[in-house]
């Protein structure tokens, strides 16, 4: 925290990156959602649904057939601002992708946030990547 020009605290927005791959029917979709999300809730263990300020999915092409937010609704997600798109369609892109951005409200460093990258996906960013 840190105090703006009126006085007030102000809270740092960290941003939580993770994604997985799953099949392209909509239970594999929302079942791999929920898996990475609980794996970004245990890897950051202060990390409250209270102090998440927004969430952005993306899903690549062969994904939609169901929002993702579905998953986070299911888990109790309900007071968190949840939004979906559609990936930019790369070529040679990884397919069978959901991605999340999460924008939580803490005092910890950047540098102490654990990012997930779960099944195929751990390939995008293996330095991120703390799922063990």
């Amino acid at each position: 925290c840190h105090r703006n020009r009126k006085g007030r605290l102000n809270m740092a927005v960290r941003g939580i990156r993770g994604a997985t791959t799953c099949q392209t029917d909509e239970a594999s979709i929302l079942a791999a959602t929920r898996e990475l999300l609980t794996a970004i809730l245990t890897a950051n263990p202060s990390l409250s649904t209270a102090d998440i300020a927004s969430t952005w999915f993306t899903v690549t092409s062969d994904l939609q057939l169901v929002h993702p937010a579905k998953a986070a609704r299911e888990m109790g997600w309900n007071n968190v601002p949840l939004m979906c798109a559609s990936e930019i369609d790369v070529p040679g892109s990884l397919l069978q992708c959901v991605r999340v951005l999460i924008h939580w409200n803490t005092d910890l460093p950047q540098s102490a946030v654990k990012h997930i990258y779960l099944h195929e996906a751990a390939k995008l960013r293996p330095d991120l990547s703390h799922a063990d």
